[in-house]
């Protein structure tokens, strides 16, 4: 089987329906005391603020509230990071990524398997070579070693929508990832379909749960014990071999990532600026480092959907509007607006976190959302 990747070329959007029990674990379009936070990178650019008359997002609802879900073998060596030559081109809490990206991969599968509920095929075995057949960029960014809110041995945050994830990102200085960019951190310079090399392997990487049918209308209404119950991820830093070529920490498995797309205005896959990366922890998901998802719109959000921070490198100013915010002409504003919350609203939170204060009353969806609480005591680590 010859699989070539690419940014537009691989898209595993599976048909998801709130009110079906035996639903594929991946779901399309739909509309512990906290540790401190981590230190903030280089600061923001500055952005407009006036609302210029043609910005037009891709997503033209205007929604601000909180919406409803979707309805709908050879062991490989762990990597051995690459370790940064300029130890400040990037802040202690991220990893600097360096080097030509290709824009489309070829790998070659030489085992494989078919998984009925997703309509999917999974490569568990490629050849141990990568061609690109692509374009090489030059690329120099750092990315967050792990997932928000980016401390080892604490749990990624979930339940975030596309808007309100990039205001946190925006609140220490930085910026969502793009495609690429979490492809090239998550592959690293030799192109591996994962970050440990060519064989996959849910041992390393959390993966291959079982399905265990999510109540939607709990999972709407927040609910901590439902949100509990279908927990199967693992705290950041606690997979040792699930480490990319750049030093970054727990791509693909575990939780599934949002990032901004990068898709050409008209192509077949420029819906929505939110694009799902890395697989989340079932069985029979797309856990490689280029299958990407580009069927859920910016008000989506889920169990087990995380995200993680980009910025410029070298103390340069980070514009953390993505890139077709820039294009559009939006302001940081209108992306408040649509996340429900301002950076400064943002920042006093990540303080009270850092007190111990970050609390909310049981019915203050976003006070919990913006806190990172949303998920029950109830929860329990999966053992991998």
């Amino acid at each position: 089987m010859r699989i070539v990747s690419s940014l537009p070329s691989i898209v595993a959007a599976l048909v998801f329906v709130a009110a079906c029990s035996a639903a594929a674990p991946e779901p399309v379009m739909g509309g512990s005391p906290p540790p401190p936070p981590p230190p903030a990178p280089p600061p923001a650019a500055a952005i407009p603020t006036e609302k210029p008359a043609d910005a037009a997002p891709p997503d033209a609802t205007g929604k601000t509230a909180e919406p409803a879900p979707a309805t709908s073998a050879m062991a490989t060596p762990a990597p051995t990071p690459v370790p940064s030559a300029e130890p400040s081109a990037c802040p202690p809490d991220m990893q600097l990524v360096e080097g030509e990206y290709c824009t489309e991969v070829e790998h070659k599968c030489k085992k494989s398997w078919f998984d009925k509920s997703n309509k999917k095929t999974v490569c568990e075995e490629f050849e141990p070579t990568s061609k690109c057949v692509g374009k090489k960029v030059k690329k120099r960014y750092c990315v967050d070693t792990y997932e928000w809110p980016n401390q080892k041995g604490v749990r990624p945050e979930v339940m975030n929508r596309f808007h309100q994830a990039q205001i946190k990102c925006a609140s220490v200085g930085k910026r969502m990832c793009t495609e690429s960019e979490w492809n090239f951190a998550c592959e690293g310079p030799e192109m591996k379909p994962f970050p440990h090399g060519y064989v996959r392997d849910a041992a390393k990487c959390n993966g291959d749960h079982l399905w265990d049918d999510p109540n939607m209308k709990k999972v709407a209404a927040r609910d901590g014990d439902e949100l509990a119950r279908l927990w199967k991820g693992v705290p950041s830093g606690s997979q040792p071999n699930c480490i990319s070529a750049f030093g970054v920490a727990d791509m693909p498995a575990n939780t599934d990532e949002v990032v901004a797309s990068e898709q050409p205005k008209g192509s077949r896959h420029a819906l929505y600026d939110s694009v799902h990366t890395g697989g989340p922890w079932y069985k029979g998901v797309r856990n490689q480092c280029r299958p990407k998802v580009y069927t859920h719109d910016e008000d989506f959000y889920y169990y087990f959907l995380s995200f993680r921070c980009c910025a410029e490198a070298d103390g340069k100013a980070t514009d953390p509007r993505t890139p077709w915010q820039i294009r559009d002409k939006w302001t940081v504003q209108k992306v408040e607006k649509r996340a429900g919350f301002t950076i400064a609203e943002m920042q006093k939170k990540l303080d009270q976190k850092k007190q111990g204060q970050c609390t909310c009353a049981a019915h203050d969806i976003l006070c919990k959302t913006m806190c990172g609480t949303l998920l029950g005591p109830g929860a329990v680590d999966a053992k991998h």
